[in-house]
């Protein structure tokens, strides 16, 4: 783990110059196309369903959803290594996987843009679990293509490159899909009608174009160009059993505490995530308030937050910001526990939006460059994948559970328990940190003797 605790500093203008990179804008087109559809299946459904009277104990186990993204390990061997017949030929093997998988997202959505929940809540389910399936491939193949692209030391900035495509993607998910909604609407402001999301939903559809563009646009890695093919049975070993051996192999025993921080880092941050629109909703924002302030202000503090974290972490190293990071999400949880008291306050929503916007991109940053720094690059879609899928699986499983709690013991209680959750991250990335110093002063033992 050396190379993630040294503290190569770079000069400002240095850093600077590197966010003007080709494969820096490219990354940024491309995170858009990948934060799109999250909030569609998650986040804006959550609104949309609310609105449309399904109640919250539904809500919350239709986000297992989401449990595809923790899965996503199981097929990523078959995206580092298969070719698909005939695209791969003509674009390569990293932007065929990506074309395909943005083209299933936009048949999930062009299906929901189709179906009223209130009626046919089951149909936007299976259109819903199709968005997230294109969607978990999309992030498998591009996150191997921004691996690819940039050493170590500038992964950290293609992470704020990308978190910066991903949140304005998020502000139009959002933000976007709310304003769509409430001005296709027939019906008064605050009465539902199924009309206005579903051509929120089929212009989010559109918006997917984003992404083929850039794709068609953009160079296959040279790096995937020069691999070798294989047999049958050694590809079978270099796709499934080596990524996983190399990864144990490097780390060894401290493979165990970096799975553990990686599993829970992000568990506040998804936990409450699930239940705010529905939150929103309770608490008497209209579509308008919603998406001004925690649709686009609030996305705008994650980017200022996710540029302040991609810096930092070139300068001063990934696990301090780290642990910054574990600690202001957990903490800014308490906030929404505060709003929760407070009825419909627009102020204090902006308040409480602008903290925790803010702690996420800091984090949101330095995980996904600690997530990077610890892959091999010769298996960077495998095991990127394994790790940013533990990112999500017990905080998603955990989150199926939101609206009984809430429906039991109401918003504060919860918001509360989430913060109280992020509690053993600090812990972790404690723990982490101390054995990279440890690594690090050893090696240079080594060197020395």
């Amino acid at each position: 783990m050396t190379d993630i605790s040294q503290n190569t500093k770079q000069s400002w203008s240095e850093l600077l110059s590197s966010y003007t990179k080709t494969t820096t804008v490219r990354m940024f087109f491309l995170g858009f196309s990948a934060g799109l559809p999250l909030l569609l299946v998650l986040g804006t459904l959550g609104f949309w369903l609310r609105e449309a009277g399904i109640d919250r104990s539904t809500i919350g186990y239709l986000s297992w959803i989401g449990l595809i993204y923790g899965f996503k390990w199981v097929w990523a061997p078959l995206v580092d290594r298969l070719k698909i017949p005939i695209l791969s030929s003509l674009l390569g093997r990293r932007r065929s996987w990506l074309l395909m998988s943005q083209l299933l997202v936009i048949s999930g959505l062009i299906g929901m843009s189709f179906t009223d929940p209130s009626q046919q809540v089951h149909v936007i389910a299976w259109c819903a679990l199709l968005v997230a399936l294109g969607s978990a491939t999309q992030d498998i193949a591009l996150d191997a293509f921004r691996i690819e692209s940039a050493d170590t030391k500038l992964q950290g900035v293609l992470a704020a490159a990308y978190q910066t495509g991903y949140r304005f993607a998020m502000i139009w998910a959002g933000a976007g899909a709310l304003w769509i909604a409430a001005r296709a609407q027939e019906s008064e402001a605050n009465v539902y009608d199924a009309k206005g999301w579903q051509i929120a939903y089929l212009c989010m559809a559109a918006s997917m174009l984003v992404g083929l563009i850039t794709v068609l646009c953009s160079k296959e890695s040279q790096f995937i160009e020069k691999q070798q093919q294989h047999t049958f049975s050694a590809w079978m070993k270099v796709a499934f059993l080596n990524p996983f051996a190399d990864f144990i192999q490097r780390y060894q025993w401290q493979a165990v505490l970096i799975l553990s921080l990686i599993a829970v880092y992000r568990i506040s941050d998804v936990v409450m995530g699930i239940m705010a629109n529905p939150f929103y909703v309770d608490m008497g924002y209209t579509k308008d308030e919603v998406a001004s302030v925690t649709k686009v202000f609030g996305v705008i503090m994650t980017l200022v937050g996710a540029f302040i974290g991609g810096g930092l972490t070139v300068r001063f190293g990934i696990i301090r910001i780290l642990m910054i990071g574990a600690i202001l999400s957990a903490g800014s949880n308490i906030l929404f526990s505060w709003l929760a008291t407070r009825g419909h306050d627009l102020t204090g929503l902006i308040f409480v939006i602008s903290a925790d916007n803010l702690s996420s991109g800091i984090a949101s940053a330095a995980f996904i460059a600690y997530l990077s720094s610890l892959t091999n690059i010769s298996y960077s879609a495998t095991q990127y994948a394994l790790f940013s899928s533990m990112m999500l699986l017990i905080p998603k499983w955990l989150a199926g559970f939101s609206g009984v709690f809430v429906d039991h013991f109401g918003y504060q209680i919860f918001f509360i328990s989430t913060a109280v959750i992020g509690l053993p991250v600090l812990i972790l990335v404690w723990l982490v940190g101390r054995q990279a110093k440890a690594n690090e002063d050893h090696h240079n033992e080594k060197s020395f003797n």
